[in-house]
């Protein structure tokens, strides 16, 4: 049951990234151009959401589905790890031209050009999880 469900989740957020054109080249090009507030305007309100939805689980003491508490670890407040994790996501997000959410619906769409950036991805995460303790972090 817990994997329909999740399963419901993803369509309805493929489903929301393709009729809000979040998976579109053309919009990712015209954000990363100042062509264009679409994609401002989305990852604003999903950065609100977020912040807004955290500030519900905290005050509420909500739980998962599995019915245990949703447990919200401080982050380390490092800058220069997410200035740098940032400048490299957004340089391969704008050489792409999808972020990682929209890769998997752009599949489901039908560009199963994408594959390659998926797999470049997966390679990037397998690479960082052999240097991860050389890192500074």
């Amino acid at each position: 049951m817990r994997n329909l469900y999740c399963l419901l989740v993803g369509v309805f957020f493929g489903i929301i990234m393709i009729k809000s054109e979040a998976a579109s080249w053309f919009r990712i090009y015209e954000m990363f151009t100042f062509k264009s507030f679409h994609m401002y305007g989305i990852i604003g309100t999903a950065v609100c959401l977020g912040a807004l939805y955290i500030q519900l689980i905290k005050r509420f003491k909500l739980k998962n589905i599995d019915k245990k508490p949703i447990i919200i670890k401080e982050k380390n407040k490092s800058q220069y790890r997410y200035l740098f994790g940032g400048i490299i996501f957004g340089l391969g997000w704008a050489l792409v031209g999808a972020c990682p959410g929209p890769m998997f619906t752009l599949i489901g769409a039908g560009y199963f050009s994408v594959l390659i950036v998926i797999i470049g991805a997966l390679l990037g995460t397998w690479l960082y999880g052999l240097l991860k303790n050389k890192l500074p972090h």
